[in-house]
C-alpha cells in the first residue's frame, strides 16, 4: 500500500467495483467528463466494468484510493495507463468519489501516483490529459510539479460539443526537486 498525508493507494478489491460503477461510472455528467470514450449502458456485472481489473492489461496500474483514516472506505480510484517501457512514460488518472471532493485527495493521490511511476516503476515521464475546465485536476498536477505543455484545441467531444483539453507533464528530475 502506498500512503500519503490523506489517501492510499492499494491494489482495486471485487468489492470495490460496484462502488466504482455507481458513484463515478453511473454518473454520466462526471464520466463524460472524465473519459473519452462515449458512455454507455453496461451491466451491473463486476466484469462488465470499466472498473474491473484486468490483470494481463500490463500497460495499465489500477489503483483503488483509500481514505487513511479508515482503510476499509473506498475514495476512489486512479491509475497509470499508457505505460511505454521502451520510452519510461506513462499517463496518470483519477477520480475521487463525490464526498471526498475538494479536501485535497486528488493532490495527494497524484503526488502517490508520481512516487509509484517515478520511484517504483523508474519512469522518466508522467503526462496528465484533462478537460480545461477540469480545475480541480490542473490545480493538483500543478502543485505535484507538473507544467502545462499545450492545448489540444477542441478535442475530445463531451455533451454535443467539443471541448479543448490541457496536456500537463512531469519529467523524473522535476518532481525530485518538488517538496513534499
Amino acid at each position: 500500500m502506498l500512503r500519503g498525508r490523506k489517501a492510499a493507494l492499494r491494489a482495486r478489491f471485487e468489492a470495490d467495483v460496484p462502488i466504482l460503477q455507481r458513484e463515478l461510472y453511473d454518473d454520466i455528467e462526471i464520466r463524460v467528463r472524465a473519459d473519452s470514450r462515449p458512455w454507455r449502458p453496461i451491466s451491473n456485472l463486476p466484469s462488465a466494468s470499466p472498473y474491473w481489473v484486468d490483470s494481463s492489461a500490463e500497460d495499465t496500474a489500477f489503483f483503488s484510493v483509500v481514505d487513511l483514516g479508515d482503510q476499509d472506505r473506498l475514495a476512489g480510484e486512479a491509475l497509470l495507463w499508457g505505460i511505454d517501457l521502451h520510452n519510461r512514460g506513462a499517463h496518470i488518472g483519477l477520480s475521487i468519489l463525490p464526498e471526498f471532493r475538494g479536501r485535497g485527495y486528488g493532490t495527494d493521490v497524484t503526488y502517490l501516483l508520481c512516487y509509484y511511476g517515478f520511484s517504483i516503476r523508474g519512469l522518466n515521464r508522467l503526462q496528465v490529459d484533462t478537460l480545461v475546465n477540469n480545475e480541480a485536476m490542473i490545480r493538483a498536477a500543478r502543485h505535484v510539479g507538473f507544467t502545462q505543455e499545450g492545448v489540444r484545441r477542441c478535442s475530445t467531444w463531451v455533451d454535443g460539443c467539443f471541448v479543448d483539453e490541457v496536456n500537463l507533464g512531469l519529467l523524473s528530475h522535476e518532481w525530485q526537486d518538488q517538496p513534499r
